[in-house]
């Protein structure tokens, strides 16, 4: 490990800790130390969960489709793939114990469980999820037999479970219908957005590992995985367009009110960020051959990707909270510190205000540092493991050649390829016996040959005498 990682891992540390002791500070005085309120009660952390839910799905999605659809290019990818996607479900399930408040209520999601909550089934899914990413990574990086064909079975529940987090998570939005989440479109808008951030961060990765000399990735992959990347770009901006459209025309007023907020309103900024940097520009980039070739504009569009993904979650989360759904209340008791000293009327609030405060910030910059720093270490753990094994299984498959001496290899080869490339699958076996033939045949004259000379040689000395 190089000194420049060394001491980016010894800040990542750093900052670690000083989220840790923000997290302890939380949970001495409560939720109360944060920006969330009674009118919006859930603030950074879940957005922080949603956006690293997303990210996840790049790497094993594409791990996983490498097995289940034989894309040999992905499998080279697998690996470093699976390994970010390990440590962004560790962060998102840890933004949901940030927000839990005290810890010590962790208990009572195994002791009553409300199984007809969609919290709840977010939670079975992200845990099955989690140990589908290390039965994965413990398979890949061994070198024990069959290894390969557990890693081929693994990735035929990795795909539908990655697949299924993404809709489940869009679910806890998309099924409440006081607020303007619901909507039967959200589980595709959620997989196809968590599609391209992921993948925009794992293109991001894999040019990062390749520059420390950590991973080689093939620009013609990269740029296999860009076009997939902007395909799903263009999904995903078809897919706001839709929903924008479904709710702009009825009319409904709460709607419309939703809608003045994106638009021109409190969360209007994030809206247009992620039109421009998550869907014009990079469309605009990519949408060529020619630029997809390009490595820096490729790393350009992911990083404009990445931020604008999270901005949609930002206004896709805040927009509803502005303005809740009170019709015919006075307002919703906000619980703030100037509500509690107020009296009256004064109480009562009917829009609601949010600003992430220092814990907050302390807690969130904590816990992302934390996956940083532990991608690091496992990716600096397991990918030479991970070369050793494929090494290994390289040179396995090397030792079934037959030997054949230097002089007579190119022969047998030229055999060898001429045979297999006119024979069907089913034949495979003929060509391979005749090819072994002609390695015999080979072997035999190049052993046969110095006896011939020798025999020559002794007949035309015994003619001159």
């Amino acid at each position: 490990m190089s000194k420049s990682v060394k001491i980016t891992c010894g800040i990542l540390a750093a900052l670690t800790l000083v989220g840790f002791g923000a997290w302890v500070f939380q949970q001495v005085y409560g939720l109360g130390v944060t920006g969330m309120s009674n009118g919006t009660s859930w603030g950074l952390y879940i957005c922080m969960f949603m956006f690293f839910v997303g990210l996840s799905a790049g790497g094993l999605i594409v791990a996983s489709s490498a097995s289940v659809f034989h894309i040999a290019e992905y499998k080279k990818v697998a690996l470093p793939a699976i390994i970010l996607s390990t440590a962004c479900i560790t962060v998102a399930g840890m933004f949901v114990l940030a927000d839990l408040g005290s810890i010590v209520r962790i208990w009572r999601l195994f002791t009553g469980p409300n199984l007809t909550s969609p919290l709840v089934w977010d939670i079975t899914v992200i845990t099955i999820y989690l140990v589908i990413n290390v039965v994965y990574l413990v398979n890949m990086v061994s070198s024990k037999p069959g290894a390969a064909h557990r890693v081929e079975i693994t990735s035929r529940f990795a795909l539908p479970v990655a697949i299924l987090v993404h809709t489940v998570t869009a679910w806890i939005f998309g099924l409440q219908i006081g607020r303007e989440w619901y909507s039967s479109i959200m589980g595709p808008l959620f997989v196809a957005s968590a599609m391209d951030s992921g993948l925009a961060l794992l293109l991001l990765v894999l040019m990062g590992l390749r520059r420390k000399g950590w991973f080689d990735t093939s620009d013609k992959l990269i740029s296999s995985l860009s076009g997939l990347m902007i395909t799903c770009v263009a999904v995903d901006a078809y897919m706001v367009g839709c929903e924008i459209v479904t709710a702009a025309y009825p009319m409904d007023a709460s709607a419309l009110q939703a809608l003045n907020e994106m638009f021109v309103g409190a969360t209007a900024p994030f809206f247009w960020c992620e039109v421009l940097c998550g869907i014009v520009i990079p469309l605009a980039l990519l949408l060529f051959a020619k630029n997809r070739r390009n490595m820096k504009l490729v790393a350009f569009s992911s990083v404009l990707i990445v931020i604008g993904v999270f901005c949609k979650r930002v206004w896709l989360l805040f927009t509803s909270f502005i303005h809740p759904n009170i019709a015919y209340g006075p307002g919703v008791s906000s619980g703030s510190y100037t509500a509690r000293q107020s009296t009256g009327d004064q109480i009562w609030a009917t829009v609601s205000n949010y600003t992430p405060q220092l814990p907050e910030l302390l807690i969130v910059v904590g816990i992302i540092a934390f996956g940083a720093l532990a991608f690091i270490v496992i990716a600096f753990k397991l990918l030479p493991l991970y070369r050793k094994a494929q090494g290994e299984d390289a040179e396995g498959r090397a030792a079934k050649i037959p030997y054949a001496p230097a002089a007579n290899m190119s022969g047998a080869r030229g055999n060898r390829a001429s045979v297999t490339a006119k024979t069907h699958e089913g034949a495979v076996s003929v060509a391979m016996e005749s090819c072994d033939a002609a390695f015999v045949a080979n072997v035999a004259q190049a052993d046969a040959a110095p006896a011939a000379i020798k025999s020559q040689g002794t007949a035309s000395a015994t003619a001159r005498a």
